[in-house]
C-alpha cells in the first residue's frame, strides 16, 4: 500500500501546482495596470466633467425658457391695458389685481391662486436684483399681500390698481413695501 500513495500524493502535488498556477495567471490577467486605472479615472473625470457641462446647458436652456415666458406673461398683461378694474374679476373683460395676473400667467400655462395673498405665498422670493420681466410684484404690510402686479423691467408695472380705474402700465410705487416673486425658474 505504501507503493500506491506515492503517485496519488505526487498527482494531487501536480494538481495543486496547476491551480496554483491557473489562478496567478488569471487573476494577473484580471488585475489592472497602473496605466489602466490612471485611464479608466481619467474617463469617469471627463465623464463627471461631461455631466456637469450637460447639467448646466440644462440650467441654461430653462433660464432662456423662463425668460421668454416672462415676455410672453408681458406681452398677456400689455394686452389688457385699458380693461376696467372690477373687485373679483378675474377677466377677460375685467379685473382686479390678482385677476390680472392670474390671468396672464394662465395664458402662460401656469397656475396663480386667487388673491394677491395666496399669490404671494405661492412664488419664490426674489431680491431686488433677481427680478426680471413677468415676475411677480406685490405690495404687503404685516407679511400679508393686499396688491401684486406684473414685473414689465425698468422699474414698471401692469396693474389693475383700484376701483374706478383700468388696467394700465405704471412706474413701481411705495417702493419700500414691495417684494418680487417668481414660479419656477
Amino acid at each position: 500500500m505504501s507503493h500506491s500513495h506515492p503517485p496519488v500524493l505526487r498527482r494531487l502535488a501536480l494538481f495543486g501546482l496547476a491551480a496554483a498556477l491557473v489562478t496567478t495567471v488569471t487573476l494577473g490577467a484580471a488585475a489592472p495596470s497602473p496605466a489602466a486605472a490612471d485611464s479608466r479615472a481619467a474617463g469617469s473625470h471627463a465623464t463627471a466633467a461631461q455631466r456637469a457641462a450637460k447639467a448646466r446647458a440644462a440650467q441654461a436652456r430653462a433660464v432662456a425658457a423662463a425668460k421668454a415666458r416672462g415676455l410672453r406673461i408681458v406681452a398677456f398683461a400689455k394686452a389688457q391695458k385699458g380693461k376696467p378694474y372690477r373687485l373679483g374679476a378675474g377677466g377677460p373683460k375685467a379685473f382686479d389685481c390678482s385677476g390680472l395676473a392670474g390671468y396672464v400667467y394662465r395664458k402662460a400655462q401656469l397656475k396663480l391662486g386667487r388673491t394677491a395673498n395666496a399669490q404671494f405665498h405661492q412664488v419664490r422670493r426674489l431680491a431686488k436684483a433677481q427680478r426680471r420681466p413677468g415676475d411677480l410684484v406685490f405690495w404687503v404690510r404685516g407679511g400679508h399681500a393686499y396688491h401684486v402686479a406684473v414685473y414689465a423691467g425698468q422699474g414698471k408695472v401692469w396693474h389693475a390698481p383700484k376701483p374706478g380705474s383700468r388696467v394700465k402700465l405704471a412706474a413701481i410705487f411705495e417702493p419700500g413695501r414691495v417684494r418680487y416673486g417668481r414660479i419656477g425658474v
